[in-house]
């Protein structure tokens, strides 16, 4: 008569495949909402950096007065400064005369007999100073130089981007607390009924002797290593995502910043790697503390 083979099994060896699909599938929905969150952080740098300050200029000024108060304003810190240039230009009263003249098809200045328009200077603001108040200041400060006219800006339409994002922000903070209260619990269900399966072999280890850390280094090495495999299999899932998004969208490059997006597979696998942990650490800890008439 042949007997069975009895397959022997290692401490902490439990069978890890749907513990890493648990995990890799948590840290794909988390990181997706993390994705989500850097595009509309993207996008509206982008709306915000359309909001544009006019500055008419007095009639008659000097070319040498025009270029001073030029220089004045560039200085300023609230000056947008993107890829090494500042957002600035100056339009004078003849350019601007040329384009609205070609934009209604009919030289104005002509039944005018003048040119009503005035030199401009047109800047956009960094986002640190775009709120009512602050806009309200710099606007100020410069009605107060010399040889500036009037100062205008779409007022109405920064009021209306900053109510919606905070309310954007408190439904998209109370989302992504949700999603993470449920992933730590998902993931520390799944590692306690994985371990559940090993909780004889933990006791019969401490009935021959072997101390508690030694019986929990096999098992929150493995999770370590899975946990932070899980989070990089996610990330990589996010990684091939985005790379179709630009493929097939167009314009979604404007909403694609490679340095968020590497900090953001950073913290999923270092995420992955904690909850894993930690949760392993727990579960082992319940067992190894756990009668023998709770472990049956």
């Amino acid at each position: 008569m042949v007997k069975a083979k009895r397959k022997k099994t290692n401490l902490g060896s439990y069978k890890f495949g749907s513990v890493l699909f648990s995990i890799t599938l948590s840290l794909f929905i988390t990181g997706l909402v993390g994705l989500i969150l850097l595009q509309a952080k993207a996008l509206t740098s982008l709306i915000r950096e359309n909001i544009e300050i006019q500055v008419f200029l007095n009639k008659n000024l000097s070319e040498s007065d025009i270029k001073k108060l030029e220089n004045t304003i560039r200085s300023k810190p609230y000056i947008l400064e993107k890829d090494g240039e500042k957002r600035f230009s100056y339009i004078s009263k003849e350019e601007a005369a040329r384009v609205f003249t070609s934009e209604i098809g009919e030289d104005f200045t002509q039944f005018l007999n003048e040119n009503p328009l005035r030199d401009t200077f047109t800047f956009s603001v960094e986002e640190s100073y775009q709120s009512a108040d602050q806009l309200e200041d710099l606007v100020r400060e410069l009605q107060l130089m010399e040889g500036i006219f009037e100062v205008s800006y779409m007022q109405d339409l920064v009021e209306s981007i900053n109510k919606n994002l905070v309310k954007v922000s408190m439904i998209l903070g109370a989302f992504v607390l949700i999603l993470l209260i449920t992933v730590v619990i998902l993931i520390n269900n799944t590692i306690r009924l994985a371990l559940f399966s090993q909780r004889f072999l933990i006791r019969s280890m401490q009935l021959v002797g072997a101390t508690k850390g030694f019986i929990r280094k096999p098992f929150l090495r493995r999770s370590f290593f899975f946990g932070a495999l899980g989070g990089l299999l996610a990330s990589a899932m996010l990684f091939g995502l985005m790379e179709y998004g630009r493929q097939m969208i167009e314009g979604f490059n404007l909403l694609y910043n490679l340095e968020w997006l590497l900090l953001l597979f950073s913290g999923l696998i270092i995420l992955g790697a904690i909850l894993s942990l930690l949760s392993t650490l727990k579960s082992v800890n319940k067992y190894l503390n756990m009668s023998l008439d709770d472990l049956y």
